[in-house]
C-alpha cells in the first residue's frame, strides 16, 4: 500500500484528489436527490471497491498496457443498484487499490475512467421509477442503461486521453489506440455481463416481492 499514498503525493494524484471532490460536490449541488452517503452507500462503496480491485486482477491483454477485464461490469453494477456516488467511488478506489497492488503506483488518468464509468452508470437512478433492489426495472430503464453506459465510455476515454497526454506526457498516437481498445472490450463487457445482471437482480426481487404479496 506504500506506492498508493506515493501516488497521491505526485502532481497526478494531487490533481486527481481535487478532480475527485469537485466531482462529488457538483453532484450534491446538481443532483441532490441521488446524493447518498447512508450507511449502505458508505457499506456498497467499500465491498464494491474491494470486490472490483480483487477481480480485475483478472485480465487479458489485448493491446499496449491494455486489458480486457470482466471487473468493469461490476461498474455498472454497482452504480445502477446505489447511485451514482457510488458508483463513482467503487471505481476511483477499487481500481487506485489495484494499481497500487499489481503494479506498486497508481496511473491516475485511467483511474478515472473506471470512476467515470461508475458515476454514469449510477445516473439512472435519478428516475424515481428505477429502483432494482425493489423490482422495479422497465424497457425504458434498461434503454437508459444502455445510453449511460454508451456515453460513459466516451466521457471515460476523453479524460484517459487528457491525463495520459497532457499529465503522463505519453504518446498521444498510443494513447489512441489504448482508448479505442479499451472503449471496445469495457462497452462489450457492460452490454453483455453488467446491464444483463442489473436486470437480473430485479427480476429476482420483482419475483420474491410477489411472493411475499401472495403469502399476505
Amino acid at each position: 500500500m506504500t506506492g498508493f499514498f506515493q501516488s497521491m503525493a505526485t502532481l497526478q494524484g494531487m490533481v486527481s484528489i481535487a478532480f475527485v471532490i469537485a466531482i462529488i460536490i457538483g453532484i450534491k449541488l446538481f443532483t441532490k436527490d441521488v446524493f447518498d452517503l447512508s450507511t449502505k452507500s458508505v457499506v456498497a462503496i467499500g465491498i464494491g471497491s474491494a470486490l472490483y480491485a480483487a477481480v480485475s486482477f483478472i485480465s487479458i491483454p489485448i493491446g499496449p498496457n491494455t486489458s480486457f477485464r470482466i471487473a468493469i461490469a461490476i461498474l455498472t453494477i454497482f452504480g445502477a443498484l446505489f447511485g451514482p456516488v457510488v458508483g463513482f467511488l467503487v471505481g476511483f478506489i477499487g481500481h487506485a487499490l489495484n494499481d497500487a497492488l499489481a503494479w506498486g503506483s497508481v496511473w491516475w488518468s485511467w483511474v478515472f475512467l473506471s470512476a467515470i464509468i461508475g458515476l454514469f452508470s449510477g445516473f439512472v437512478t435519478i428516475d424515481k421509477s428505477f429502483d432494482p433492489l425493489k423490482g422495479f426495472l422497465e424497457k425504458k430503464h434498461t434503454a437508459k442503461l444502455y445510453g449511460f453506459s454508451f456515453i460513459s465510455i466516451f466521457a471515460a476515454s476523453f479524460v484517459a486521453y487528457l491525463g495520459d497526454v497532457f499529465l503522463y506526457g505519453e504518446p498521444a498516437n498510443k494513447v489512441w489506440i489504448q482508448i479505442i481498445l479499451a472503449s471496445i472490450s469495457n462497452f462489450a463487457v457492460i452490454a453483455a455481463v453488467g446491464i444483463p445482471a442489473v436486470i437480473t437482480i430485479a427480476k429476482m426481487n420483482s419475483s420474491r416481492k410477489n411472493l411475499k404479496e401472495e403469502d399476505e
